[in-house]
């Protein structure tokens, strides 16, 4: 009888953290975020909220991979841009191409394993950068290449700017 009063005990006490980690989560996600580190911090992974670190953690990674999309979305445009529109060339266009082009890099160095993602990225990207430059040109996206012209190492290279193809 005492070995199941103390399972008890030990549910409820679960079930009261766990309440009350939920609670955090949705009124104080700030709060949630300090108590959670902490209860790492202390080893007391009983009392950690598990479930939604898990989802938060899967969500950071989405994130990651949403903002590579980005940042490739913005550098095959102004690429495209470069090449298409070679009379309206300017230092703006230039200094956007080297500022993603290090954003990525860092990215990358931060979270290798997205380097694992790039192609793919790297597509859609493309497709996004084709609708983005027809907005801002005037070209019609399909007068674009149908797949990214540049190669993985065109677009990081940091030398890399693309010729003239009218």
């Amino acid at each position: 009888m005492r070995q199941i009063l103390k399972i008890l005990a030990v549910l409820q006490k679960e079930s009261i953290i766990w309440n009350m980690n939920e609670v955090l989560y949705q009124k104080d996600y700030y709060g949630w975020l300090q108590t959670n580190a902490q209860l790492i911090r202390e080893k007391k992974f009983s009392e950690i909220d598990a479930e939604n670190i898990a989802e938060e953690l899967e969500s950071m990674g989405k994130s990651e991979k949403r903002e590579l999309s980005n940042r490739l979305t913005l550098l095959l445009m102004h690429l495209l841009k470069w090449q298409y529109q070679t009379v309206k060339r300017s230092t703006s266009w230039r200094n956007t191409i080297a500022v993603q082009r290090i954003d990525i890099q860092e990215l990358l160095e931060d979270s290798p394993s997205l380097k694992n993602e790039i192609s793919d990225r790297i597509v859609i990207a493309y497709e996004k950068a084709k609708l983005a430059a027809e907005i801002e040109t005037g070209i019609e996206k399909q007068n674009f290449p149908a797949k990214c012209p540049f190669s993985i190492g065109q677009i990081l290279d940091e030398t890399f700017l693309p010729e003239n193809q009218n």
